[in-house]
């Protein structure tokens, strides 16, 4: 049963940093998700837009602490950290 609530934190924390990417590249610049995208990898600045995309991720443990779903936030910090290596790779 832990593994799973980890495992839901997990996904919690990579669909919240794909949501605040999206509302960044959206709210910021005038291209499109895709657009967006691409264009920042060409200019090497997609680890930086997926960094403040993650930004949600500090909600979402907090209030996952609040709730003591604590195995869930370990799985948004366990999102976090993997995001971290992926702007490292990227």
């Amino acid at each position: 049963m832990s593994k799973i609530k980890i495992l839901y934190g997990l996904v919690i924390g990579i669909v919240s940093t794909l949501i605040g990417t999206a509302l960044f590249i959206k709210f910021f610049t005038e291209y499109s998700f895709v657009e967006g995208l691409q264009i920042s990898r060409a200019n090497g600045m997609i680890g930086k837009i997926i960094t403040l995309g993650a930004i949600l991720n500090i909600i979402i443990f907090f209030t996952l602490l609040k709730f003591r779903q604590d195995l869930m936030a370990r799985g948004v910090v366990l999102a976090t950290i993997v995001m971290a290596v992926l702007t490292l790779v990227l």
